[in-house]
């Protein structure tokens, strides 16, 4: 199954494409290529943002250099907090009585990042075309959902498998 058609599945049926990565062998640089992947692809929803904010301060606010300090964020400091809180997310199922590791923890977030990223694109053209505003922050919420969705679901299944 190709990676767009997974990532619509998700949307309907989240714990059968969780199942079918960990009975395919997923592991942790196939998860670790999702991250990345969602990193590059949230970091491109946030260009037109960008472009908006830097073109309406006429110049006082060059698009380099929020390109650069997002680019940072994005694709530097955002994976190590995903890490951490996948990390947070598998003792929390151990809790609970997960009996996963902490690669299906990370497996389980990650393909929820990836998953949620068409969304996340969208919101990002939300936000530039029309700015800030209710309708920008309800796609916004909905991006969250849909990434809390796909994650949780793959979370119990992943941890709930052994």
């Amino acid at each position: 199954m190709s990676t767009a058609q997974a990532i619509l599945q998700s949307y309907r049926a989240p714990r059968a494409v969780a199942r079918r990565f960990r009975d395919a062998g997923a592991d942790e640089g196939t998860g670790l290529g999702w991250l990345f992947a969602a990193c590059i692809l949230f970091f491109i929803a946030q260009l037109p943002g960008l472009a908006r904010t830097s073109h309406l301060s006429e110049g006082e606010v060059p698009l380099f250099g929020l390109a650069l300090g997002t680019f940072f964020g994005t694709m530097l400091l955002a994976p190590i907090l995903f890490y951490a809180f996948a990390s947070f997310s598998h003792v929390i199922a151990r809790l609970f009585g997960g009996a996963g590791t902490m690669t299906d923890a990370r497996l389980a977030m990650f393909w929820g990042l990836l998953a949620s990223a068409p969304v996340v694109l969208f919101q990002g053209l939300v936000a530039a075309m029309i700015g800030p505003g209710g309708q920008a922050t309800l796609v916004a919420i909905f991006s969250f959902a849909v990434f809390l969705w796909v994650w949780i679901n793959s979370l119990i299944e992943l941890e709930g498998a052994r």
